[in-house]
Formats: C-alpha cells, structure tokens, sequence
C-alpha cells in the first residue's frame, strides 16, 4: 500500500511538471557567467539592460559610480551619454559577477571594439572608482589619472562624489 501511494505521489509530480509551464526565465542567475548581448536601454552612467535570449537583463557596472542623472548631479546627463557612445545598440561581452540588493547583475562589459566600458568611464573622468566595493588597483589609478588630466568631472574642483550626492538629497528630501 505505501509502495503504491509513493508511485502514485511521484507519478503526479511528473505531470505536474509537465503541465505547468516554465517561469520567463526570471530564476536564471547570471552571476559568473559570460555572455554576449545587445545593448537596448542606457538607465544612467553605470547602469543599462541587455537582451540575452529574448530576455532583458540589467546590468550594473562593476567598480564604478557615476553622477546621479536623476537627481540632477551635475555630469549625470553626460555620464548616460558617454556610456551610450560606448555601446548602446551594440553587442557587448557580460562578464557576470553577483547581483545588487537591487536585482542587478554586477559585470565587467566590454564591447566590439575590445573597451572594457567600466575602465572607459573612468578614463572620459565620468565616474568615480567605485572604492566601497571595489580594491581593485587598476580603477584607482584611473581615476588617478583622469583627475590629474582633469579630464570630464573632474574639470570641476568641486565635483561631489555619487555616493555623497545621494545622502545629501536623501537627508534633504526629509
């Protein structure tokens, strides 16, 4: 008798699994994982969606910050546009790593011409290397550099640092 009822339990499973169709491919994790994909939306500086397999998927610059475009940091607008220069409307590398409390796919991106869009942001001095989740070398010294050219954001001695600008018109929308 209980032989039977596992039979049947398991028999039952099977089905169901038949029948109930496939989630959108949501629960497909990205992380450490390296893909090609078309580059369809620009959301701001450091941040964009991809299609890989009919599926968009965001995707978060690793060691990088860049100005806020909404919430009008100065070089916001400028940052979402080099980074659109660099790769809107192209095929680019994903070189996944883990996701952001956000749902993001953190990545290295590179596009058709061989630029590593995460190092190119920093070299046109439209971001920030990204210290608080970054040690990487590499980024700093960019960022070294590009201050020292005073290159892009850093043309203004007073540029404030993303993550700055965020707190503050957090603490001033209160």
């Amino acid at each position: 008798m209980r032989l039977g009822k596992v039979i049947l339990l398991l028999l039952l499973l099977a089905l169901q699994s038949c029948v109930i169709p496939p989630a959108e491919n949501k629960g497909v994790d990205y992380s450490n994982l390296v893909f090609t994909a078309k580059v369809i939306r620009i959301l701001d500086g450091d941040t964009m969606e991809v299609l890989y397999q009919n599926h968009p998927v965001k995707i978060r610059l690793a060691h990088i910050d860049c100005p806020e475009k909404r919430r009008h940091q100065p070089f916001g607008s400028k940052a979402k546009q080099a980074l659109s220069d660099l790769c809107f409307g192209r095929i680019v590398t994903v070189q996944g790593q883990k996701y952001d409390r956000y749902k993001r796919l953190i990545a290295i991106v590179i596009n058709d011409k061989k630029q590593v869009l995460n190092q190119e942001m920093i070299k046109q001095g439209m971001a920030w290397h990204f210290k608080k989740y970054s040690s990487d070398p590499l980024y700093a010294q960019l960022e070294i550099t590009a201050r020292k050219h005073k290159v892009g954001l850093w043309q203004d001695s007073t540029a404030i640092a993303p993550w700055k600008w965020r707190a503050m018109k957090h603490v001033l929308a209160k």
